[in-house]
């Protein structure tokens, strides 16, 4: 009888490890696709803004003919964030098109006609409204990073991540370039 109570007491407790690593197997998983997830979200919103891009060049053109170089930075940076593979190439492109969005749009206050017209209005409403969109995206991707990380960094969920290949994942930081005020130079007319 001693003998049943200890294989069954040993079958209990390799079932309860058994059940407890399917328990941690599983929560790695919705971390890792949470992450997934949360920057699936900021990609569709890129490709949004992208996609606004072209629009909005064209109706500044007209008007900044003296701003060549600020229209060929927010192109090359669409360019670069379109061409982007991994994530953190798709990142620093982000944050390229960010700053060249800004300076475009601090350049167009020196342009009362354009700062008029009704299509630039709407793209610039538009632009800004996806990068707050971005912006809170961004916010709840880094805080699903730190999530995922914290799990796959703490015992006992380390050695089942280790088994699982799971790496740590890199957040979503503003570049130092970022962090410096927009630098707006305005040439005139007669420039």
């Amino acid at each position: 009888m001693d003998d049943v109570v200890r294989a069954a007491g040993f079958l209990f407790a390799i079932a309860g490890l058994l059940t407890y690593g399917v328990i941690l197997y599983n929560g790695l998983i919705r971390l890792r696709n949470d992450v997934d997830r949360a920057w699936a979200n900021i990609d569709v919103l890129l490709k949004q803004r992208h996609d606004e891009i072209p629009n909005l060049v064209e109706t500044v053109k007209g008007y900044m003919q003296h701003e060549r170089q600020t229209l060929e930075a927010v192109t090359q940076a669409r360019i670069a964030g379109m061409n982007a593979g991994s994530l953190g190439q798709k990142a620093a492109a982000d944050l390229m098109l960010t700053g060249a969005l800004r300076g475009l749009f601090a350049v167009a206050e020196n342009y009362p006609q354009l700062k008029a017209n009704e299509n630039f209005l709407r793209l610039q409403n538009r632009i800004t409204e996806l990068e707050e969109r971005i912006a809170d995206r961004r916010e709840f991707f880094n805080d699903d990073v730190n999530s995922y990380n914290t799990r796959i960094g703490q015992v006992p969920d380390v050695f089942v991540a280790s088994f699982m290949g799971l790496r740590p994942r890199e957040f979503f930081k503003v570049s130092e370039e970022d962090k410096r005020q927009v630098e707006v130079k305005f040439q005139g007319q007669g420039a």
